[in-house]
């Protein structure tokens, strides 16, 4: 019998076995962040454990209050950068280099295939868009991954979802993973690794990758993994050109991840996405989908355009094309923030921010705050936010507001009109 990709990972990566079905996995990358790593790293410090596994593989950054808004998060983020400098931590990104950690941390190629990824986030399956296995961890768990590089999981069972067809123009990997999230809801997934495959996927940058597992959480999902192919190989040749004689040494050496034909999956749900609509989050979980169509007309105080999610160049791009040469509505306050400071140069150089700004956005500097409703955009109570985010909890961008999750150019043409928009009127 065949292995999947997380299997392959699993037996690649294995150290112990120390109850039937618990694998210990050795850790490639452990990712830190100002939120959940200071009380793991206060607790080190408590038990006389205050060292790190290996320099090299610890990436940290301060992501989700940045610049600090008041004491306490102006503390926990000392707390990391004291940690960071003391334990001589060479890829920590303090403010001013910093951004979102799941857009900043690939776009530094700091993912491969084949790897195995631990944060304490639980949008950290992000990076199982590389091929890699990709977990948001708790604090005990981030702990020994800190101190000793390794990491306790269930033996993984993988659904395949094969993403069938082709999208329509105005469609993106949002809507994809909305409808996707739609169909399992949200306890569909949990405890098991998504795997996204199909001519869809194939066809898709690893930006839109990135965005389809990043939400693999939202079905509950322990990882989300696409297949590392030649899109894989181009995206990372900055930084594994001198490892390979060519890229298709590099694709072939990548391929070894694929999952067996023969492999055993969990179940597998085939998905025709041809005619799939623009898609548009209603009520309090990220299943509660209905197409834009539906949702037009429902009038919006903000819109937020950003996050691990969509805050990525592409992105920007979407919605720009959209707004170049028109206004956001009178009733509504816009605000986009590039999810790192290449994207934000990147946007500056291609005259995208001078159309945000000029349409009346407010740009910000990269960060998480308003996504979770810390800083930098949160909503008042009563307030509905357009959102390019990942989750709209009840109270997530502000204690009693709502919030509707869509793409980039859903917000878009959402903030031209003020009211949830289907932008496929704006597109040529």
């Amino acid at each position: 019998m065949g292995k999947t990709t997380a299997e392959k990972i699993f037996t690649a990566h294995l150290v112990d076995e120390p109850f039937p079905g618990t694998k210990v996995l050795r850790i490639d990358v452990v990712m830190c962040h100002e939120i959940t790593t200071p009380i793991a790293i206060a607790d080190l410090v408590k038990r006389g454990k205050d060292r790190v596994f290996d320099t090299t593989k610890i990436k940290a950054v301060i992501d989700h209050v940045t610049p600090s808004k008041d004491t306490k998060t102006a503390t926990q983020a000392k707390i990391l950068r004291d940690w960071a400098r003391r334990h001589s931590i060479k890829d920590f990104f303090d403010v001013g280099a910093n951004g979102v950690c799941h857009a900043l941390f690939p776009e530094k190629g700091f993912i491969r295939p084949g790897n195995t990824v631990i944060m304490g986030d639980s949008h950290t399956c992000t990076h199982g868009a590389f091929g890699a296995f990709a977990a948001g961890v708790g604090t005990t768990d981030l702990e020994v991954g800190i101190l000793k590089g390794v990491c306790a999981f269930r033996t993984p069972k993988t659904i395949r979802i094969n993403l069938n067809g082709s999208l329509s123009k105005g469609v993106y990997a949002k809507d994809v993973i909305l409808y996707v999230i739609g169909q399992l809801g949200v306890n569909g997934a949990t405890d098991r690794v998504l795997e996204f495959r199909g001519p869809v996927v194939e066809a898709m940058t690893m930006e839109s990758r990135m965005t389809l597992s990043n939400m693999a959480i939202e079905a509950g999902g322990t990882s989300g993994i696409c297949m590392p192919d030649k899109i894989t190989v181009d995206y990372l040749w900055p930084f594994i050109g001198q490892d390979y004689a060519s890229k298709e040494d590099a694709l072939a050496d990548f391929m070894k991840w694929w999952s067996d034909t023969d492999a055993l999956y969990d179940k597998v749900f085939d998905f025709d996405l041809t005619g799939l609509a623009p898609m548009v989050t209603y009520g309090y979980k990220p299943d509660q989908v209905k197409p834009v169509t539906e949702m037009a007309g429902t009038a919006v105080d903000q819109v937020y355009l950003g996050s691990c999610t969509n805050g990525r160049i592409e992105d920007l791009r979407i919605a720009a094309a959209i707004l170049k040469g028109k206004k956001i509505a009178s009733t509504v306050r816009a605000i986009v923030s590039p999810a790192t400071p290449k994207v934000f140069q990147d946007a500056m150089k291609e005259g995208l921010i001078d159309i945000f700004m000029e349409s009346g956005f407010c740009v910000t500097n990269p960060t998480c705050g308003a996504c979770l409703g810390m800083s930098t955009g949160v909503i008042a109570e009563g307030e509905v936010c357009a959102a390019t985010t990942n989750r709209n909890f009840s109270g997530r961008m502000g204690k009693g507001g709502m919030v509707h999750l869509m793409s980039p150019a859903c917000s878009a043409a959402t903030a031209i009109e003020g009211k949830i928009a289907d932008p496929r009127k704006y597109l040529p």
